[in-house]
């Protein structure tokens, strides 16, 4: 997508990719998210949520309008990356970076999901490697923090392995009932003492122009 930087940039790791979200692959990730394979037991998302739609249409139409809604917005109050995870040429899920004030905090929160054909083979914890490299090295972000429920194992072990620091608790709901969230941060200093050498940015330049940054 060279016409728009911010669809152009690519993260390569030796395991995976996450490429910008174009059109083209959010279409062919459709295909995992209309069969049902952003699910998982207990539910790892807030409501509302689009994945919990029962129809597989209505699932992948609300998904699509949320991606594009927010894709296209890109303020200095507030911004948001959104890429595709690419295994072995395949669409196998989501990943985000989202900054909010962040010319002036230096701040990001991610998001992401996986296939459940693809999990407990490590691709959750490299794709969140992946989005802390351009986060922190890419665009010079201050902190990173996340959030997960905290039966979300899975979410909170990447945290814990990737050097995040507890950072209190909070409640959400999901599926219309109280749920209570692990808050996670990570600084600048504790990415840099696990920072990798493998991980590369590709069409930074042209990304860091189009965004509102320090």
């Amino acid at each position: 997508m060279r016409s728009y930087p911010l669809l152009d940039l690519r993260i390569t790791t030796p395991t995976l990719e996450l490429r910008g979200a174009t059109d083209e692959l959010l279409d062919e990730l459709a295909d995992v998210v209309r069969a049902g394979k952003t699910h998982a037991d207990p539910a790892p998302y807030d409501d509302p949520m689009s994945f919990y739609e029962a129809d597989p249409d209505v699932r992948v139409a609300k998904w699509l309008r949320a991606i594009w809604r927010r894709r296209g917005t890109v303020e200095p109050d507030a911004w948001r990356l959104y890429f595709v995870v690419v295994v072995d040429g395949r669409p196998v899920g989501e990943q985000t970076l989202t900054g909010v004030d962040f010319s002036i905090l230096g701040t990001v929160t991610t998001f992401s999901w996986l296939s459940s054909d693809e999990r407990g083979r490590g691709i959750g914890r490299e794709m969140r490697a992946a989005i802390l490299h351009l986060a922190f090295d890419g665009l010079g972000a201050a902190e990173a923090s996340s959030d997960a429920f905290t039966d979300n194992h899975g979410s909170n072990a990447i945290s814990r392995h990737l050097g995040y620091e507890p950072n209190g608790s909070d409640w959400a709901t999901r599926r219309g009932e109280p749920a209570l969230l692990n808050r996670w941060r990570l600084t600048r200093d504790a990415w840099a003492r696990g920072r990798r050498e493998d991980i590369r940015l590709e069409n930074l330049e042209a990304c860091r122009a189009a965004l509102p940054l320090p």
